[in-house]
């Protein structure tokens, strides 16, 4: 089972019918002790960096996603999520939760795409990923797939962090983390079958830690 954080920051229910969809069994959770029993943890959200960590503080769920990671209890966060697994973001001048090193940065209105239009703030729409190195979070899925963007701020991190990029005036991290411990820009669970494919990429992977963990 895997649980799907409700810290009050968005889109819960749509992952829950991406996960059903696909057969995955999951619930939705505010509780740590069910969330750190579950075979991983998808951490979502929409919505602004600073009401979102004065949440997971309220909630005690910034001490259960610490715990996951300590414990290599697999993770993967989703647009905020992603965002604020980071150790700062700009919007609200946020200290963020620390779980990847890294900061969020908000779109710079003087960027232009590719054909020297300004941009649009927020990003919102489909986009392509330039993989930098092979994850099994992407396992399968080809190389023109598109997904759905919508946020207004971006993630930088260390090269060694970056596993895709995306492109919307600069050229931003758009997947990153390691085995087991991952964070994706775009909604997956709004991005048709490739973001399905990387929900049930994530799914197969913390089915294998459990069985590893049990073989043990």
């Amino acid at each position: 089972m895997l649980a799907i954080l409700d810290y009050k920051a968005g889109n819960q229910t749509s992952v829950r019918r991406g996960l059903e969809h696909l057969g995955i069994a999951c619930k939705i959770t505010a509780d740590p002790a069910e969330a750190l029993a579950a075979d991983g943890i998808i951490f979502p959200g929409v919505g602004a960096a600073g009401q979102a960590m004065r949440q997971l503080h309220a909630s005690g769920l910034d001490t259960v996603l610490a715990s996951a990671v300590q414990t290599n209890l697999p993770v993967l966060g989703i647009c905020l999520g992603c965002q604020i697994m980071l150790d700062q973001s700009e919007e609200n001048n946020t200290k963020a939760l620390g779980l990847v090193e890294g900061s969020c940065r908000r779109f710079a209105p003087s960027l232009c795409d590719e054909g020297g239009v300004p941009i649009r703030i927020p990003h919102m729409g489909w986009n392509t990923l330039s993989i930098r190195r092979g994850s099994p979070l992407l396992k399968g899925i080809p190389a023109n797939a598109a997904f759905y963007f919508v946020h207004s701020y971006y993630v930088e991190t260390t090269p060694e962090n970056i596993i895709a990029t995306s492109f919307h005036g600069v050229e931003f991290c758009a997947v990153y983390g390691r085995d087991g411990l991952w964070a994706v820009q775009f909604h997956p669970e709004k991005s048709g079958r490739p973001g399905l494919a990387v929900l049930a990429n994530f799914a197969a992977f913390c089915e294998q830690r459990k069985e590893a963990v049990h073989a043990d």
